[in-house]
């Protein structure tokens, strides 16, 4: 199975017992056993409470372990691996060393090789017949790669001389060819297992594999182990039989040894090799002078018995002998290079392999040490934590290792450690400790390793010796890899392994009935191993992989053992397995009754094998059979049957000894001798019934079964050693069966008192006594016991219950049934004893028939599934069966007929079916009488009202159905069709939720159609405000209505029109009727200086000063625009007043925010409020658009400033405002904005008007013909300095213009930094005008600036206004510092832009 993945057999029973089931160990035991057995072994779980602690004293607990290499414990390595020894040894004889090739990557296995080539007919066969590529197939090798040309030349070269050698033939060339070249080294692999074998292992080194069987050592005396102690635990824990003193030699005899001369001088050489390694011919020479100076004279040939010629005399490596080259079969032409073996040496070859057996460590461990040994071993051979390494991955590590040729891994096994001696893991009761009360549990406990070999079921209790391993429980200490071969227990027992702690421990199990079958397979297989060793299966060293023996047919089950879990193995069922990491456990064996079957043909088997037996199996059977009274039944009965076969083969065999004339005997106590003296000369059974003996040969002593083997002397020397007569041991067998046929005549008084009939039946007091006597001879439980139990459960629960039927103390929730009255009466009847409250009880019976006759009467003369009986007869029945002990049926139905009345009643009410108007009733109402009635008595008239409320439910139901689907407006329908709906609906008597909102639904519609016409028939348009309440409460009803969709069209285009007013007027989000109306409101406020949050922040009905009504009449809405028109203007006037006192810093606070006066600061030329330049947009000083005028025509810049309360909106121009008004008056919508609107144009349009003609005055005229002349002189003056102005360059550049580009771009005209050259150039009033002139521009002006429009009237007077006036130098020189402020911060910010840009890139 080498190179093959190892797959899991399947896994065997679990068991999880109760805590009751836990409480019989054995008795648990033989329940599963027969599901157990089916698999061999079987794992137990004790419920989670059961925890015994740990009782080993650590600190005296110290072992030696057994040392395991793992590839020398499977069988088929084992066979290969011995091979390699021999054929190893072969060419270390030869002179050469073993050098094993590969191919393909891996070792070539040079058994399997040798077997194949066998099996195909040898080596001439498969050379003649080219089979060689069939060889390699075999071998596992890929074709065409021509491997079998390389198998046959390593074959030729290091297989066929040994098998040649082997066979006893000679090789048809010359001698064989040696490994020594250069070439040959390249390809092949030292083989070191020579080298391991022949040097004995010192104790400072590692473990030589095999060394035990390098130099045999002699049997130690019983003296010998007495004296040493650590000898007399090696015999204690080694394998084989586990009685002490077998396999010992006694003080008085010797030990019987063959001469081995050829082992005395390997054990020199291995001395030798231990201290100076391998030897040269020299060295050993040298060395036989130094220590013995007479050994001149042994330099002689062997063959010749001469000296003389010393050039040709060989020295052999291995015995030291001459031999001259000329004086060898065949002889030598020349010295052979290296070493050289004599033909004496060369035939140790062909000795079979000595017994395998396993090491000894020289190192004592404590549990502490071997921990950290195995713990420090499997996490280095793992590479991981000991607890991260997955079973799977250990399992497949361990068959792989143990198949391996080349990898040798060795563990060490502390297995078979006397508990008697280092004490048991479990608590004990043996007087050295003090027990806690917990402690003494668990020592009581049958589940206690050492308690349940002795329990009263277990066989192994009538043994009075301790066992070691079968009655007192062994301890194992495992680490990793450290396995327990294929074996079956001492005289095939149970036994029982629990794990204390530590890792898991992984079993694989074989069940009784494929034991010989697995057998046949390791004997097939490994022929070599059973052919020295027959009984190897019992030697505990010889493990195979199951996979291979699951492919040979023999069933395998495996499992994990984890700590707190036991495992059964069961009589004859073969089992092994190996230790997943460090842990501790502990084993022992017990017997039960059914076991004594397989004893004994176990004892058969040991006399087969000829090996030792443990115990006496007919000294355990007499010995039972000796005290019958103390056996329970099914023991006694089990030692009855082994008794009867004993008794019958003794009977047989003592007839044959009389047959053969041999008629002397003695009585011989054998219990009382030692084993080992009475154990069969031929077979090694302990006899125990008889033997036979002979006077002449008084050490000798055979077994009945091998009476020839005794020796040769005359049958009148011979006689019987006997233990029991014949007659004796009929009589133990009289009394076995008296004991096991007492239960016999137990069971027949148990069934006749059982089947007695009326008028012969007992006491109650015979049958307890009958289960008195079942306990105190502790017969087994059967079926008669549990009838019998039964009877007298059913005795006891009659007379408890009639007890309580004829006091009458059952309440109603009690009282028995009728059924249970009725079967008491018949189990009374049926009992096999006298009952005396039978007769009572039967009167009882009697009252109950009686009345359920009258209840019977009662319903059967009116035929009540038609209609109710009288209420009142049955009013009378229902009390009289009220008061009966027992639960009568009859009084349901009565009950049932009584609710049937009542449930009529109430129907016949609801539905008025008895005369006078039908009364209107709701769903649940319905529902709860459908209900009702389904859980009444059923009959003709039920049947009728439940089809009626039936009916009528569906109706309703159906109904409210469509009513539900209407008000979910998934689809609307008409007016009419809900009319429709509702009037057809009101016909039905049910009250319908759904069909009453539906009702006011339509109430609703008809409502909104009035509101509608009334609103369409008014003398104006209808307000966006009523069109929008009817469209929302429209939209509300589930009503189809084709007006809703007209005013949703209406509705829309108001609200577009007015979100097209509010893009053209609003600067941001705000109210668009607020900007349209004048704001006298808002001046009043800010001439208290009260700061608002939001000075655009009012309502409809603030704007002007009118409520909602009023909003709905154009009229109040014209008037009140123009009386907020005159009031805006008297406000503000009032605070331009206020503000142009704030001069000189007479003020705490300016601006929108409130703050302290700071430069730079603008006045706003409406309000005449002054403003920070960080708070509010200043004017651009040059315009953004149009052609680029002279920086000197100042009067033409941008320098008029008004503050964002006095400009409210974009103030678009006059022909925008135009084009709305005409699409307003497409709307049948009036909206407050509309009218605002219209004021707002006309009062535009007035004061465009009154501009115009202002400003076609003459006087105007002139000025703004003046102010033309002047802008082309300064025009054509710019021309001709253009030149020069070109070279002048700035240091900086501010750039008056909204726009973001640069220097040169069109409408853009640049100024130096310095101000102070340009500014005392500007000339001021440039034109002249009249005082009364300038007061109507000015107030024109300020008319223009409060409208919401744009007007270029408006940008003229200002012109105009500027150039007659002196130039504002202060304020202009305000807006330019501004500016450059402005400038310099863009660019500013997009320096660094551009330098964040640039670490990016």
């Amino acid at each position: 199975m080498e190179g093959e993945e190892f797959v899991p057999p399947p896994e065997c029973p679990v068991f999880e017992p109760s805590w009751e089931e836990f409480q019989d160990p054995l008795g648990y035991i033989a329940k599963i056993r027969p599901i157990a057995e089916k698999s061999g072994i079987c794992k137990i779980r004790p419920p989670q409470d059961w925890q015994p602690p740990f009782s080993v004293e650590l600190d005296s607990f110290h072992f030696t372990p057994r040392i395991q290499r793992l590839n020398e414990l499977e069988a088929e390595t084992r066979v290969k691996l011995n091979y390699l020894d021999r054929i190893a040894r072969f060419w270390e004889i030869q002179g050469s060393s073993l050098k094993i090739p590969h191919i393909e990557r891996r070792i070539l296995d040079l058994f399997s090789l040798s077997k194949i080539v066998t099996d195909e007919g040898g080596f001439e066969m498969v050379c003649k017949e080219r089979r060689w590529a069939r060889v390699a197939q075999r071998l596992g090798y890929p074709p065409g790669k021509n491997i079998g040309s390389l198998l046959r030349s390593h074959y030729e070269r290091i297989v066929y001389p040994f098998e040649m050698f082997q066979s006893g033939a000679s090789l048809p060339h010359c001698k064989p060819k040696h490994y020594d070249g250069e070439d040959v080294d390249k390809e092949y692999k030292p083989h070191s297992i020579p080298l391991r074998q022949s040097v004995q292992p010192s104790k400072m080194s590692s473990y030589g594999r095999r060394a035990n069987r390098c130099q045999p050592d002699p049997e130690p005396t019983e003296e010998d182990i007495e004296k040493n102690p650590e000898l007399k635990k090696l015999q204690i824990y080694g394998a084989g039989p586990k009685m002490m003193g077998l396999g010992l030699v006694a003080r008085d005899k010797g030990i019987r040894k063959k001469e081995e001369p050829e082992a005395e001088n390997g054990k020199e050489n291995h001395g030798e090799d231990d201290t100076d390694g391998p030897c040269t011919k020299m060295t050993m020479r040298l060395r036989r002078n130094l220590n013995n100076p007479q050994c001149v004279d042994s330099f002689v040939c062997r063959m010749c018995g001469r000296g003389d010629d010393d050039e040709k005399l060989l020295l052999c490596d291995g015995c030291d002998d001459n031999y001259h080259t000329y004086c060898l079969l065949p002889p030598l032409a020349d010295p052979p290079k290296g070493n050289w073996r004599c033909p004496k040496c060369v035939a140790e070859c062909k000795k079979p392999s000595e017994a395998f057996g396993f090491e000894q460590a020289t190192r004592e461990y404590t549990l502490q040490s071997f921990g950290e040994m195995a713990d420090a071993f499997k996490a280095d051979y793992f590479n991981m934590p000991v607890h991260m390494v997955p079973t799977e991955l250990v399992e497949r590590e361990f068959w792989r290792l143990v198949s391996s040729i080349e990898e040798d891994v060795t563990v060490e096994y502390g297995a078979d450690i006397h508990s008697k001696e280092f004490g048991s893991g479990f608590p004990m009761n043996n007087g050295k400790k003090t027990l806690t009360k917990e402690e003494e549990e668990y020592a009581r406990c049958g589940w206690n390793l050492n308690v349940m070999p002795v329990l009263e079921q277990s066989l192994l209790c009538h043994i009075n010796g301790d066992i070691s391993g079968m009655k007192v429980p062994w301890l194992y200490v495992g680490m990793v890899f450290s396995a327990f071969c294929w074996h079956i227990e001492d005289h095939w027992s149970y036994s029982i392994n629990y794990l204390h702690w530590g890792e898991p421990k992984t079993w694989y199990g074989v069940p009784s009935v494929a034991a010989e079958r697995l057998e046949e397979v390791m004997k097939k297989l490994t022929p070599e191993l059973f052919e020295y060793q027959p009984d190897l299966l019992h030697q505990l060293v010889t493990i195979m992989n199951p996979n291979i023996l699951m492919a040979h047919g023999v069933p395998v089950v495996r499992t994990n053992q984890c700590a707190g879990e036991f495992v059964i193995t069961f009589p004859r069922a073969y089992h092994s397995g190996f230790n997943q990491g460090y842990n501790f456990a502990e084993a022992v064996n017990f017997c039960t009754a059914d076991w004594l079957p397989a004893g004994r043909s176990c004892i058969e088997h040991y006399r087969r094998l000829r090996r030792y037996c443990v115990f006496s199996h007919e000294e355990l059977t007499c010995k039972m059979a000796a005290s019958p009274e103390k056996l329970d039944l099914n023991l006694a009965a089990a030692t009855h049957r082994e008794m009867f076969i004993i008794v019958q083969e003794e009977r047989k065999l003592r007839k044959g000894l009389m047959e053969r004339g041999i008629t002397e005997a003695e009585r011989e106590a054998f219990e009382l001798l030692p084993d080992d003296e009475r154990q069969c000369d031929k077979c090694k059974t302990t006899c125990f019934l008889s033997a036979l003996a002979c006077s002449n040969c008084p050490e000798s002593l055979v077994c009945l079964y091998h009476t020839q083997d005794l020796c040769n002397c005359p049958t009148e020397k011979l006689y019987l050693r006997y233990r029991y007569t014949l007659d004796e041991l009929l009589a133990m067998l009289h009394r076995l069966k008296v004991r096991s046929e007492s239960f016999d005549s137990w069971a027949n008084r148990v069934k006749e008192a059982l089947e007695q009939e009326e008028g012969n039946k007992i006491a109650i007091d015979d049958l307890e006594m009958l289960k008195n006597e079942a306990a105190e001879k502790k017969f087994p439980d059967n079926e008669l016991l549990r009838k019998l139990n039964t009877v007298l459960k059913d005795i006891e629960h009659c007379q408890r219950t009639s007890t309580e039927l004829l006091s009458n103390s059952e309440t109603s929730e009690t009282k028995m049934t009728f059924a249970e009255l009725k079967s008491m009466v018949e189990t009374m009847q049926n009992l096999p004893c006298v009952m005396n409250q039978l007769k009572e009880v039967q009167s009882v019976l009697q009252i109950v028939e009686d009345f359920q006759s009258q209840a019977q009467e009662l319903v059967n003369d009116r035929d009540w599934r038609k209609d109710s009986p009288p209420p009142e007869k049955l009013q009378t029945l229902l009390e009289e069966g009220a008061k009966l002990p027992v639960v009568v049926p009859e009084c349901n139905l009565l009950q049932g007929l009584k609710e049937q009345g009542h449930w009529l009643a109430e129907v016949r009410r609801t539905l008025a079916t008895e005369g006078g108007e039908r009364q209107e009733v709701t769903l649940d109402v319905l529902r709860n009488l459908m209900e009702a009635g389904c859980n009444v008595p059923q009959s003709v008239s039920v049947e009728t009202a439940m089809a009626e409320l039936q009916e009528l439910l569906t109706i309703a139901e159906r109904w409210e159905e469509k009513a539900q689907i209407c008000l979910e407006q998934r689809q609307k329908h008409p007016l009419s069709t809900l009319e429709a709906i509702v009037n057809e609906a009101q016909l039905i008597p049910v009250t319908l939720p759904n069909i009453l909102a539906l009702q006011g639904c339509l109430t609703r519609a008809r409502a909104w159609v009035t509101d509608l016409e009334e609103i369409q028939n008014g003398e104006h348009y209808p307000c966006l405000d009523d069109l929008e309440g009817l469209v929302a409460i429209g939209r509300d009803l589930p009503v189809f209505m084709e007006e809703l969709r007209q005013l949703e069209l209406q509705v829309a285009s108001a609200h577009s029109w007015r979100d097209k007013a509010s893009k053209t007027f609003l600067k941001k989000k705000n109210i668009c009727l607020i900007v349209l109306c004048p704001c006298a409101k808002r001046r009043e406020q800010r001439e208290e200086a009260e700061p608002m949050d939001d000075p655009l922040d009012d309502s409809d009905t603030n704007t002007l000063g009118l409520s909602a009504q009023d909003l709905r009449d154009p009229a109040a809405i014209v008037m009140a625009f123009k009386e907020g028109e005159h009031q805006e203007k008297e406000a503000l006037l009032r605070l331009q007043k206020v503000n142009m006192c704030k001069e000189n810093g007479r003020w705490d606070s300016v601006c929108v925010c409130s703050g302290q006066p700071r430069a730079p600061q603008l006045r706003c030329h409406l309000c005449k409020d002054w403003f920070h330049g960080g708070c509010v947009p200043f004017p651009s000083l040059l315009p953004s658009s149009g052609p680029p005028i002279n920086p000197l025509c100042w009067w033409d810049w941008d320098s008029r400033f008004l503050c964002q309360r006095c400009q409210r909106s974009r103030r678009p121009r006059l022909e925008t405002i135009l084009a709305l008004l005409v699409a307003l008056q497409r709307l049948p919508v009036r909206l407050p904005e509309g009218e605002a609107l219209q004021c707002l144009t006309e009062r535009a349009i007035t004061w465009q008007g009154r501009a115009k003609e202002a400003l076609e005055a003459p006087e105007l005229q002139q000025a703004l013909q003046r102010l033309q002349e002047l802008k082309d002189t300064l025009h054509h003056e710019v021309e001709k300095e253009e030149d020069m102005e070109k070279d002048a360059e700035g240091s900086s550049v501010i750039v008056l213009s909204d726009s973001e580009g640069g220097e040169g771009e069109d409408g853009v005209i640049d100024l130096t930094e310095e101000t102070s050259p340009l500014l005392p150039l500007l000339k001021g009033q440039v034109v002249e005008l009249s005082s009364a002139t300038r007061v109507h521009l000015e107030e024109l002006q300020l008319e223009g600036d409060l409208l919401e429009v744009s007007l270029d009237q408006t940008h003229t007077i200002h012109r105009v206004l500027q150039a007659a006036s002196v130039p504002p130098r202060e304020m202009l020189h305000t807006l330019i510092q501004v500016r450059q402020i402005n400038v310099e911060l863009f660019f500013r910010f997009k320096s660094v832009n551009l330098h964040k840009h640039t670490e990016w890139m």
